[in-house]
């Protein structure tokens, strides 16, 4: 049966115990109302560490003021079934207040990786990921912690702070898990209508369009982003936050040719619910 720890210390404790016996320690950070995205990082974890660990807490300092912090879905129970049919041997379930304590007033930036994309339509929202996860690392003594490259740019955060601050895990991302008509999977799906996730299916469309284009041999940054416009653009339902494309690895905006492997990526808001995508165009 899944083990589940409530305070920090405790959890430190635990991890600093299984890392004396020698157990390598595998880590997946969620924010719960978990999917078969999520299920993937699990089962991944399960082949890399003997002790499987799952965080579950809904971070409040990376949603900004008018964002859905109080409204993010929950289902404590059904998430703790999935984890411990993944293979999860213990969840981290900390209360906001044992994380953040009266008075806290630390937090860690990732400066340049942070600007731009998701970074200039949720200021603070960067700084917010990399605290928590940071605390969480500490906690946890993971030596590898796995994410969804959905999202990219958070990912390209935290491989950044993990490298710059020398930490002791690894931080690796695994592929977007998508249902059968292409849509990313994601915790904020459960706010669409029937109607708006039929909108949804158009972020994976345009990006993939340009995909297909680019394997055609397209390589004109300009091209590749006036196909995946148009292709959004021809859904009045969905507002564009943006569309851009990226280094895969500096995240600095591509112009001219496509050369190096780059991020086709994309946020746009779907009724009231903000959604995100990428697909990768290889080297």
């Amino acid at each position: 049966m899944i083990e589940v720890l409530r305070n920090p210390a405790e959890m430190r404790s635990r991890a600093g115990a299984l890392r004396a016996a020698g157990k390598r320690i595998s880590f997946v950070p969620t924010m719960g109302y978990l999917h078969a995205g999520h299920v993937s990082l699990m089962e991944a974890a399960r082949d890399l560490g003997d002790a499987r660990v799952l965080s579950i807490f809904v971070n409040p300092t990376q949603f900004g003021p008018k964002e859905d912090l109080s409204r993010y879905p929950r289902d404590l129970d059904g998430d703790l079934h999935k984890a411990e049919g993944a293979g999860i041997t213990l969840a981290f379930v900390p209360e906001a207040a044992a994380i953040y304590p009266d008075g806290y007033q630390t937090f860690v930036e990732v400066s340049d990786l942070s600007q731009g994309m998701c970074g200039a339509s949720r200021p603070g929202h960067f700084s917010g990921v990399a605290t928590i996860v940071l605390k969480l690392f500490h906690l946890v003594q993971p030596h590898v912690a796995l994410f969804g490259e959905k999202d990219f740019q958070q990912l390209a955060v935290l491989k950044r702070m993990a490298r710059d601050l020398d930490l002791d895990v690894e931080v690796r991302g695994l592929p977007i898990v998508r249902e059968s008509d292409g849509l990313a999977m994601s915790s904020r799906n459960a706010y669409l209508s029937a109607e708006q996730r039929q909108d949804a299916l158009i972020l994976s469309r345009a990006i993939f369009g340009s995909r297909d284009r680019f394997v055609k041999g397209e390589r004109s940054a300009e091209a590749l982003l006036a196909l995946a416009r148009e292709i959004l653009m021809s859904n009045k339902n969905i507002r564009l936050d943006y569309l851009e494309l990226r280094d895969a690895e500096s995240l600095k905006t591509v112009d001219g040719n496509v050369g190096r492997p780059t991020v086709l990526a994309v946020a746009a808001f779907v009724g009231s619910t903000r959604l995100i995508d990428n697909v990768v165009l290889p080297a």
